[in-house]
């Protein structure tokens, strides 16, 4: 039986048509953080997932994995580490570059925000193509952190980004197809 939870989630994410651009189905989240049970399901959900599996770090991509991280962090009684776009962190940092459709883009964390052998997941709002995600993924690696599984609230089926985690599994809340 479908957890209830679910729907309650899905009926708060608001679709936008033709944004940002013609033939775009937007998923809009903020409509959901503006239903307090529905982004508490959510962070429930999350934290169910994760409890038990020792998570010491949970990494969320800017924007809005920041938004799911936190939150997610405290109840696990984790780390939260920012991964951002270039140039947004003080102090040393790592970063890895990655492809978009048209040129490249790159994440960075702080030198020394995860350590070597830390149980991370990587969280985020969504998951499209999977390239920033993937860059996650990569830049955890390179830290010598062991990525248990990445976690997104939608993921938009038909782009296929999911085939970009290589190996690292994916937890999402509400897929979404063809759209």
């Amino acid at each position: 039986m479908a957890d209830p939870r679910i729907a309650r989630i899905s009926n708060a994410i608001r679709a936008i048509p033709d944004f940002p651009k013609k033939g775009i189905m937007f998923r809009d989240i903020t409509t959901l953080l503006l239903d307090p049970a529905a982004f508490q399901d959510s962070i429930d959900l999350f934290v169910a997932r994760y409890k038990d599996q020792g998570i010491q770090v949970v990494a969320g991509i800017e924007a809005r994995g920041f938004i799911f991280g936190p939150p997610l962090a405290l109840a696990l009684g984790a780390k939260f580490v920012p991964l951002r776009k270039p140039r947004k962190l003080p102090g040393p940092t790592i970063g890895v570059d990655y492809s978009l459709e048209y040129g490249t883009d790159r994440i960075e964390m702080h030198v020394g925000a995860v350590q070597a052998g830390e149980r991370v997941v990587i969280i985020d709002d969504l998951i499209a193509t999977g390239g920033t995600m993937g860059a996650g993924i990569a830049l955890i690696d390179q830290a010598g952190g062991k990525v248990v599984e990445t976690a997104c609230l939608i993921e938009l089926t038909d782009l296929k980004g999911r085939e970009k985690l290589g190996n690292t599994p994916l937890f999402v809340l509400v897929e979404y197809e063809g759209e």
